[in-house]
């Protein structure tokens, strides 16, 4: 049987995905390519995935994928691992480092900062996670993923993403989505599907089989932060992040 690569998010919040994928489906005979999102948006340009879980900000660089499975990254209320973080309130921030493992989350706070903080703070890509510890006035560090867990008792002031979308637009947030190349073969989406469903519905197995299993936050954060299920509201939120993005960075005119 031939393997499907499949590229996948190497944090906390892809455990179940993970766990379902090497034991959830006898039908799915699937390599996993592991990496920062930023990473899988790569693999899957790069032809090193066939299928990927794609950071939604990247949707629209893949024309030819389309959402495969009813299963996301999302959230419908506060998410933790993706927050602004610093020792400064909002409206004094002059400087915003931008994790750089991240596309959504970076776009996500760009629209924050204009259409709910109305805050214009310069941008600088942040590559050295030490920086953080340092915590200079007037600087605020967008963090996401296991490093919240890692750098959020050093701050003052923690504003999560997911919370703050759901009070500009009053709808959930999806981060990632499953995607791979149209007419990819219905029985293996079925498998894929098959294989999610089962790492969701066994969250205390997949923490237990895991690099997490001594972290005392990780079934928690997994049962009341992220939001797997892929459902119509979901579907919705993307869209109006989509046409947001484009507002904010319309293509080039051809001519």
């Amino acid at each position: 049987m031939t393997q499907t690569r499949i590229a996948a998010v190497s944090y906390l919040n892809t455990i179940p995905f993970i766990y379902g994928i090497e034991h959830g489906s006898n039908d799915l005979c699937a390599e996993l390519v592991l990496s920062p999102p930023s990473g899988c948006a790569a693999a899957l340009r790069n032809g090193q995935a066939d299928i990927a879980l794609l950071p939604v900000a990247a949707l629209a660089s893949f024309p030819d994928f389309d959402p495969i499975t009813s299963y996301c990254i999302g959230a419908s209320g506060p998410v933790r691992t993706v927050v602004l973080a610093s020792n400064t309130p909002l409206h004094a921030l002059h400087t915003i480092h931008l994790d750089s493992h991240s596309l959504t989350s970076v776009q996500l706070v760009r629209l924050l900062c204009t259409e709910l903080w109305q805050i214009t703070p310069h941008w600088q890509t942040l590559h050295d996670y030490t920086l953080p510890q340092r915590h200079e006035p007037g600087h605020g560090y967008l963090l996401i993923g296991d490093k919240v867990f890692e750098h959020e008792s050093h701050f003052t002031y923690k504003y999560d993403l997911a919370a703050a979308w759901q009070e500009l637009t009053g709808q959930p947030f999806v981060f990632a989505a499953w995607v791979a190349p149209r007419h990819t073969n219905p029985s293996l989406i079925d498998a894929l599907e098959k294989a999610l469903a089962y790492g969701v519905g066994h969250l205390d197995e997949a923490v237990a089989g895991s690099s997490y299993a001594d972290r005392p936050y990780a079934l928690d954060y997994l049962t009341h932060n992220i939001d797997f299920k892929l459902d119509p509201a979901k579907r919705q939120a993307m869209e109006l992040f989509r046409q947001k993005i484009l507002e904010a960075e319309p293509p080039a005119d051809p001519g």
